[in-house]
Parts: structure tokens; sequence; C-alpha cells
């Protein structure tokens, strides 16, 4: 794993440039592509959120696009369109911004439910159908998609099964002190994304997300990812539960994180670890827990100190 190892720190660092003092944010997001998954990054405005999308996808060298969504988006705006063409006679198909590598959604929940939904089939089959055709998407495919949680006039919150197909969800926060201090003299001449160059490349990046698939899980791991999962349902303060989506999303997640590090197997610590950023979105809480103010996150939380965590040998799978 040493290849996934070194890829990583490569993109970690080189986004680092522009997305400073955090660290956890900036991994998740590269988890999220070396996962083959989608990231949702949600934090209120002036954070860093357009700009760790950005960063990632000028390090990649893969074709990019930028989809600003508005309420009066269509989803032809996304996916694309056929139209008559008057020299050949024939329809020809316009390909939409969908049909890039890596994606962002900006502001994604300023698109109405049905635009929305045209994300839908790309994100979870890597196509999309138009007028019957159906379209493949290229390798690698990720979709990065920021919102702010604090803004409801003109919004529209994204459905379960949208959030469903989010492998990672990510909140970056506010700077320290020193920190903030470190971005204001970076941006005191030129934009930090400006300097940014691509240390990698499709081909690379999907050899990567092969070997993260050869990670070892033993069983009694899949077990306790289960038993996490399982217990977002049966919790009285949850309305919805967890589905086996996320189960898949936090096994294939402990997987890249362990690569990430150089292993070649998954420890109950990558489980623990990612547990909230990959089940806390999918979960819904009842009217009750909402108006206790209780946060997904702490359910989840309360959750990993009572599932009982597995021991043993880790590396036979």
């Amino acid at each position: 794993m040493e290849t996934v190892k070194e890829l990583t720190t490569t993109l970690v660092h080189n986004i680092e440039k522009v997305i400073i003092g955090k660290r956890r944010a900036v991994q998740l997001a590269v988890l999220g592509l070396i996962c083959e998954g989608h990231v949702l990054i949600e934090d209120v405005p002036g954070v860093g959120k357009t700009m760790l999308a950005r960063s990632l996808a000028r390090s990649l060298n893969c074709s990019f696009s930028r989809i600003q969504c508005t309420p009066d988006m269509l989803p032809s705006d996304i996916t694309g369109v056929e139209i008559f063409d008057q020299s050949s006679g024939e329809f020809r198909f316009l390909p939409g911004p969908i049909l890039n590598q890596i994606i962002l959604a900006d502001e994604i929940n300023r698109a109405t439910p049905k635009t929305q939904s045209a994300l839908l089939e790309a994100m979870q089959e890597r196509q999309v159908t138009v007028s019957g055709e159906t379209h493949l998407i290229p390798r690698p495919f990720m979709v990065l998609a920021t919102q702010n949680p604090i803004e409801y006039e003109g919004t529209f919150p994204l459905p379960e099964a949208q959030l469903d197909r989010f492998m990672i969800k990510v909140n970056i926060g506010y700077p320290g002190i020193t920190e903030e201090m470190a971005v204001i003299a970076n941006q005191q001449f030129v934009h930090p994304i400006e300097s940014i160059e691509p240390v990698t490349s499709p081909e690379k990046i999907i050899e990567v997300q092969e070997q993260v698939k050869e990670v070892i899980i033993a069983e009694s791991i899949k077990k306790y990812i289960v038993e996490i999962t399982r217990e977002t349902r049966a919790a009285d303060s949850v309305y919805l539960g967890a589905s086996p989506r996320g189960s898949l999303a936090l096994a294939r997640a402990s997987q890249g994180w362990a690569a990430m590090y150089g292993r070649k197997f998954v420890i109950p610590d990558d489980v623990k670890l990612l547990a909230e950023s990959t089940l806390g979105h999918r979960v819904i809480l009842s009217s009750s827990a909402r108006l206790q103010e209780l946060r997904t996150g702490d359910l989840v939380r309360e959750i990993l100190r009572n599932v009982p965590v597995p021991g043993g040998d880790f590396q036979g799978g």
C-alpha cells in the first residue's frame, strides 16, 4: 500500500497550500477520491468549501466542470441535451457538465429537487441517460458538492436518496488564529490556488482505487461495521437509520484510510474514526430528538461507546 500512501500524502500536501490547518477535511476529500465515492462539503460561508473542491480538482489533471446550482437550472443543464443538426439532418448529443471526471456542484441545495435528481443516476451508476441513450462517464469520477447549513430561503434540502449517495460528509470549521493569519498572508498578492499544479494522473488514480479494494477487512471488523449501522436504525431518537449503503461506505472508507497510512488491513480505530463522517448524514432524527437539539454526530458517538470493539487478529481476513 506504499503507492496509495505516497499518492495521498502528495495530494494532501498539495491541497494544503490553499486549505491551511484543516488536514482532516483535506484527508477526507482525498479519501473519497481513492474510494470511488462522492463528498458533500457542508459548512458556513467563507471557510473554504469551494476552494477545497477546486484545489483537489486542480491537483488531479482530470477533466473538471463546475455546476453553479440555481433554482432555475434544468436537469438538461447537467446531463446534456440532444439537438437537431441541420447540416447532417440528424440529432446530435451535446454533453452536459456531468460527463467529466471531477464535478463541483456548488451550493447543490439551491437546485430544485427535479434538477438534483438528474445527479442520482450519474452518482450511482456512472452514466446518464438522455432521450433513451446511455452515455458513460469517464473514470475516475467524483462529485464534490457544497452547501451552507444556515441558509434556508431559496434552498431545497437534499432528499434522502441524494444524501445516501454521498460516501462522506465533510465539515471544515473555522480556522484557528494562527491559521487565519496565514490565510491573510498567503492571499496578500495572489490566491495560492493559482500556484496549484497537477501531481498525479487519471491512470494513477484508477490504479490506487483498485489497490484500496485489496485491503483486508476481517470478519470481526465487518460484523462491527454492520452492528454500528444497525444501531442507527434501532435508536429511539431515529426516524430513519443508515441504509446498507452506509455499511458499504463505512467499510470502503475504512479500507481507504488504512491504505492511506500504508496498512494492508483495517483496524477498529479506522471504523471509529470514520463512522460519523460516513453515517451521520444518512440518519434522520425523529421530531422529538430535533426538539431536544440532538445531533446525528452525538448519536453516532453514543453508538460507538456502546457497541463492543472487536479484538484479535485483523490481518487474516
